[in-house]
């Protein structure tokens, strides 16, 4: 019970780095620990960019991927996005956030570990 306390609190500090002036792109998941099967709400922070035309968010673990890619007007995009990941199995994950430029290059990215926990039910 004393390793799942430390455990827990250990991936409450999990967290991405500081936005500082001219990041691209944030990202911010929530929960940040989540019992299986888990929601997750990725929510990106996006600057105004006529050469933006494309967000893809990706969760991925040692045993499952899933993204999900939306496209962008440029600077008319709005600023914050929000995707939902649904019914993700246990796992520790990289949730990635990467803008897409107008050649279809990556002109940015940003991540954040998650860890989804087994709920133990029926053992």
């Amino acid at each position: 019970m004393k390793l799942q306390a430390t455990l827990f609190g250990i991936l409450m500090l999990i967290t991405t780095l500081p936005m500082g002036a001219g990041e691209r792109i944030t990202v911010k998941v929530s929960p940040a620990v989540a019992f299986a099967p888990a929601n997750l709400v990725v929510r990106t922070m996006i600057e105004a960019d006529q050469d933006n035309r494309a967000v893809e968010i990706v969760a991925e673990s040692a045993d499952f991927y899933r993204s999900s890619q939306i496209q962008l007007e440029g600077d008319k995009a709005p600023r914050t996005t929000n995707f939902e990941f649904r019914s993700l199995p246990p796992g520790t994950y990289e949730v990635r956030a990467l803008l897409i430029g107008t050649g279809g290059e990556q002109r940015a990215f940003a991540r954040q570990t998650i860890n989804v926990i087994a709920s133990g039910a029926g053992h």
